[in-house]
C-alpha cells in the first residue's frame, strides 16, 4: 500500500483518516487522509507515493510524466503548473514513486479537490489517484454576540472550515495585542476596531471591523505581501477609517528605525534620503492612501505601515503591514508535455501585481496572448520566448526544442 501524506507550512491541517486502497493490478495511489484545512496567505505541501508493475509483458515501467490537476480540459486533465490562477505558485518536487505539490500563498478560490496523475511508457498505463484530497482555504472573520443592555460583546474567530486541534487566538484592538484566548468578551467601545489571527501564525490576521458602529478607527492593506522587479514601480495600498480629524497620516518601514525615538515616532518615508525622488502618496479617494515609489531597488524590500493621528489617538499595530519584495526578474519558459503536445508556461518567481504577460515566436510579438500559460499551437521549428509587460524589458531566454 503507498501512502499519501500531507503537510502545511504557516497554516493548518484538518486531517480525516480513511481507508482507502485503488488500482487495479499493481497500479495504486492511496490517500490515507482527503482533507485539508488551510489558512488564505499560508502555504501547503500536498505529498503522495505511488505504485505500479514493475514490468509487463518483457518490458520494465518507466514513469514517464506525473503531476497534480484539478481541472479537465477537453476531457483530459491539465497540469496545474499549465494553470493560470497558480502562475508562480506551484512547485512540484518528485522523485521515485513520490511526488509533493507545493501551493503558495494560497487564496479561498484555490479550494478544490486535488488529484494525482503518473504516465508510464506502456500503452495505457496511466493512472489517476481517486478520490483525491479536498482543500478547504480559509479566511478568518470576527464574529460579535452583543448584549442588548450595554456596550457589553462576546467575539468570536471564525473560519469557514474546522481548524484542527485546540487553537488559540491573539485578540487585537486597534490591531494591538490585547490577549490570547479562545474568544474575546468586554465592555467594547464602539471608537475601537477588532481583529484577531491564531497563535503563531500572526502573519495572516482577519480583517479589523468596527463591533457597536459602522465607523471606528481602523487601516486595512489592500494586500500583505507585493514583489516587484528591481528598476519597476510598485503601489502600496490601503483604506482607513478615523472616528476623530486626522491631523497627520504617513507610511514607514520598520526596519528604517536609526531615527526612531519610540515606536510611536518611525520615520516618515518622505524625509528619508534613500527615496528622495522616488518617492510618492496619493489619495484617489477619500479614506484611501497609495504610497508609490518607483526605480525600485533591493534595499526598499522590507514591512511598509500607514499611521493616523488624531487629536486624541494615534494608530499603532503590531500586525505585519504590507510586505514588499525586490528582486531580479527571473522569467523562464518552461515546457509542459500534455497529451496534445506540448504547453508552454512562463514562469517567474515575482509576479508583479496587475501586469500581463507578452509571447514571443522567432522574436515577433504575438498579439492577444497575455496569460502565463501560451494557448495556441507550438511550432516545433519555431522558438518562444516571454516577457511581463512593462517599461522594463524583461524577456525570458528563447526556447525552441520540442
Amino acid at each position: 500500500m503507498s501512502r499519501a501524506d500531507l503537510s502545511l507550512t504557516a497554516g493548518f491541517i484538518l486531517v480525516v483518516t480513511v481507508s482507502v486502497i485503488q488500482g487495479q493490478n499493481g497500479w495504486t495511489v492511496t490517500y490515507t487522509s482527503n482533507q485539508i484545512c488551510a489558512l488564505e496567505g499560508s502555504t501547503v505541501d500536498i505529498h503522495c507515493t505511488y505504485t505500479y508493475p514493475s514490468r509487463i509483458k518483457d518490458l520494465d515501467t518507466e514513469v514517464e510524466k506525473t503531476f497534480w490537476f484539478i481541472k479537465l480540459q477537453n476531457e483530459e486533465p491539465v497540469d496545474l503548473r499549465a494553470d493560470s490562477q497558480f502562475s508562480g505558485r506551484v512547485q512540484y518536487h518528485c522523485s521515485k514513486n513520490s511526488c509533493t505539490m507545493k501551493i503558495t500563498d494560497l487564496r479561498v478560490s484555490d479550494s478544490a479537490v486535488y488529484k494525482f496523475k503518473f504516465i508510464s511508457n506502456h500503452p495505457g498505463g496511466r493512472y489517476v489517484g481517486e478520490p483525491g484530497v479536498t482543500l478547504s482555504v480559509t479566511d478568518l472573520k470576527v464574529v460579535s454576540k452583543l448584549s442588548i443592555y450595554s456596550y457589553w460583546a462576546e467575539l468570536t474567530c471564525r473560519s469557514s472550515c474546522s481548524l484542527p486541534g485546540h487553537i488559540f487566538y491573539i485578540w487585537y484592538k486597534n490591531e494591538e495585542t490585547i490577549v490570547i484566548s479562545e474568544t474575546y468578551s468586554d465592555y467594547i467601545d464602539s471608537q475601537n476596531s477588532y481583529s484577531c489571527a491564531v497563535r503563531g501564525h500572526e502573519d495572516v490576521p482577519s480583517h479589523p471591523v468596527c463591533v457597536h458602529s459602522e465607523s471606528c478607527n481602523k487601516v486595512i492593506y489592500t494586500g500583505r505581501s507585493i514583489c516587484a522587479f528591481k528598476g519597476s514601480s510598485v503601489d502600496i495600498s490601503c483604506t482607513y477609517t478615523s472616528v476623530g480629524y486626522i491631523t497627520s497620516k504617513l507610511w514607514f518601514r520598520s526596519e528604517r528605525s536609526r531615527q526612531w525615538q519610540n515606536p510611536s515616532q518611525p520615520e516618515d518615508l518622505s524625509k528619508d534620503s534613500q527615496y528622495s525622488g522616488r518617492f510618492q502618496v496619493f489619495e484617489t479617494e477619500t479614506g484611501r492612501s497609495t504610497l508609490r515609489i518607483t526605480d525600485l531597488r533591493e534595499t526598499d524590500s522590507a514591512q511598509y505601515y500607514f499611521k493616523f493621528i488624531t487629536w486624541g489617538f494615534e494608530w499603532r499595530s503590531s500586525l505585519p503591514g504590507t510586505t514588499l519584495t525586490v528582486t531580479d526578474p527571473t522569467l523562464q519558459v518552461q515546457v509542459i508535455w500534455s497529451s496534445v503536445g506540448p504547453k508552454l508556461v512562463c514562469h517567474s518567481s515575482c509576479l508583479p501585481p496587475g501586469r500581463s504577460f507578452v509571447w514571443y515566436r522567432n522574436e515577433k510579438k504575438i498579439q492577444g496572448e497575455t496569460s502565463p500559460s501560451y494557448s495556441g499551437y507550438v511550432e516545433p521549428a519555431d522558438s518562444y520566448s516571454c516577457s511581463i509587460e512593462g517599461p522594463e524589458g524583461y524577456r525570458s531566454l528563447p526556447v525552441c526544442e520540442f
